[in-house]
């Protein structure tokens, strides 16, 4: 159950919840095709991190590895420290 617009309830079951997130990932992805291309790679990990995404999540918006993902988040977060 959730809150519609008007604020009354909706209920939803597990297959059109499944499908609403199918939805939203398809919308992410052509959303991430949008930022501007001089943005590396890692400025766009870093960019969706921050975003709240998981690495398995911007792996898959970015068509890379989860650990590809997590291996610049350490280095971006070391080098921060330096």
């Amino acid at each position: 159950m959730s809150n519609g617009p008007s604020g009354q309830t909706v209920n939803i079951d597990s297959s059109q919840l499944r499908e609403l997130t199918a939805r939203m990932d398809a919308i992410i992805k052509m959303l991430a095709l949008t930022l501007p291309k001089e943005l590396t790679q890692a400025d766009k990990i870093v960019l969706l991190s921050d975003a709240g995404f998981q690495p398995k999540d911007i792996a898959g918006i970015l068509g890379t590895t989860p650990n590809t993902v997590s291996v610049t988040l350490s280095k971006m977060k070391r080098d921060t420290k330096q």
